[in-house]
């Protein structure tokens, strides 16, 4: 670990520079977040297309554009606009546009690794951080393979890689404190429900809500998780 935070033979990528805007503004904006989320929630649930798939695209813009007023990291906008390009990749349908919108998220979850790893996210006791993250891949492994027979054969290897992925994500975001465990594990639960309705699993009431509820909370847990972690959301003089 190096005296700025940063874990040695990690590449820092360079912040925005100037001011800390006032916090008014970054309220403003997630303000305008939460409202596009629960219009297209709402949307969702009640089968407004238009309004959905032209709204979707506009989430995680938004939610960047709150990390950038607080100067958040770089790597944490890129993470969600990774995640915009999912959103937008999944609404196409056919498998080659899932495929795409999968690694979209990959990428997001290849930040946030770096992320975590910047801020802490695996520090601790050696055997703490592995005997977690050996709970989580646990978990990974049998939601994998409770899947495995229902998915179709030229997802299953995709799915595994992806489920992997995610899963390190959310083990990462467990070492950044409570706000970040929490939205690891909201957007790993959105992931797994998308999962079980590509295996024609029997679904929830409300299924896509309860996906994109999940997905929208997590996204924002975790981006604020980051910016508490990187010391974003602290006041200037602090």
């Amino acid at each position: 670990m190096t005296a700025d935070g940063s874990v040695a033979g990690t590449a820092v990528v360079p912040e925005p520079a100037g001011p800390r805007p006032a916090p008014e503004r970054a309220g403003a904006v997630i303000g305008v977040f939460a409202a596009l989320a629960a219009l297209h929630l709402t949307a969702v649930g009640g089968h407004f297309e238009l309004l959905r798939d032209l709204g979707k695209p506009l989430l995680m813009p938004v939610l960047a554009a709150w990390v950038w007023t607080w100067r958040g990291p770089r790597l944490l906008v890129g993470a969600l606009l990774c995640g915009c390009g999912g959103d937008v990749l999944l609404e196409v349908g056919g498998t080659v546009p899932f495929l795409l919108g999968m690694g979209c998220f990959a990428a997001g979850h290849v930040c946030y690794l770096r992320l975590f790893a910047r801020y802490g996210g695996f520090a601790g006791p050696r055997g703490a951080v592995r005997a977690r993250c050996a709970a989580y891949v646990v978990v990974c492994a049998v939601l994998v393979t409770l899947l495995w027979p229902g998915l179709d054969p030229g997802m299953r290897v995709p799915v595994a890689l992806y489920s992997l992925l995610l899963t390190a994500m959310a083990a990462g975001a467990y070492g950044l404190g409570g706000t970040a465990l929490a939205g690891g594990a909201l957007f790993l639960l959105s992931d797994s429900l998308i999962a079980t309705g590509l295996a024609d699993w029997p679904q929830l009431p409300a299924h896509d809500v309860w996906v994109m509820a999940t997905y929208l909370a997590g996204q924002a847990l975790l981006a604020l998780g980051v910016l508490r972690a990187a010391g974003a959301t602290r006041p200037a003089h602090s």
